[in-house]
């Protein structure tokens, strides 16, 4: 039997800009169920990877394919199925808490009628405010927020939606070791329903707990002898 193709890879993907090596090749592979930590010294390149397979940044070379076709980032295919936490989310100044996921909520009900297969796992919906302890912050507007509590409102917004490939940048950072397991939780649970998932992290905790794999980002090199930024 052939094992099933995975869900999102690139193979020798790389980020040339200026003749500074911001990504060197670089091979990963997502295959439904299943999580890939990303690791590396700060500077290789973990974040320009997830923003290439997340398709916000498109290789000098190697190639990036979702589901065995080549990653377009215009395809609505890649915002239906593919969900990132790579930058912080915009959070609208004028919203609380709840209405943010309210809003990502109503959004991804009215999405679900397209067409294309659905994603494999459903997301948290509403629900996203208890499984990250923002319960009793749910009315509080961003302005009112720690930066660990923005930093929970950026996971609960990325975990509220649909999605068949979690996409995450060091998603403990701000958190103490109590907020960090509330991520791994979401990260098992996501990975339980089918979803393929790949993140950055530092925490070698978290790593253990939710990896099945890991991909290491080499170190970064410039062309030329030179040295990159």
């Amino acid at each position: 039997m052939h094992e099933p193709a995975p869900v999102l890879s690139a193979s020798n993907a790389e980020v040339v800009i200026d003749g500074a090596v911001l990504l060197p090749p670089t091979s990963i592979a997502l295959d439904a169920g299943r999580s890939v930590a990303v690791r590396g010294p700060n500077g290789a390149g973990k974040t320009t990877l997830l923003r290439v397979i997340a398709g916000r940044l498109r290789p000098s070379g190697g190639t990036v394919s979702l589901f065995g076709g080549r990653l377009d980032d215009r395809d609505p295919a890649v915002r239906t199925h593919i969900a990132a936490l790579i930058e912080p989310p915009v959070l609208y100044p004028d919203l609380t808490v709840h209405d943010h996921l309210a809003l990502i909520e109503a959004a991804w009900e009215a999405a679900g009628a397209g067409a294309g297969p659905a994603p494999a796992w459903p997301g948290l919906g509403s629900t996203a405010l208890d499984r990250f302890g923002l319960t009793g912050l749910a009315e509080r507007f961003p302005n009112e927020l720690s930066s660990g509590q923005r930093q929970l409102v950026s996971l609960a917004v990325t975990f509220a939606r649909p999605a068949t490939v979690l996409l995450l940048d060091e998603p403990e950072q701000r958190l103490d070791l109590d907020r960090r397991s509330l991520v791994a939780d979401a990260l098992l649970d996501a990975r339980t329903h089918g979803a393929a998932i790949a993140f950055a992290s530092h925490d070698a905790a978290l790593v253990a707990r939710v990896a099945d794999a890991e991909t290491v980002v080499g170190e970064p090199r410039a062309r030329g002898g030179a040295e990159a930024a």
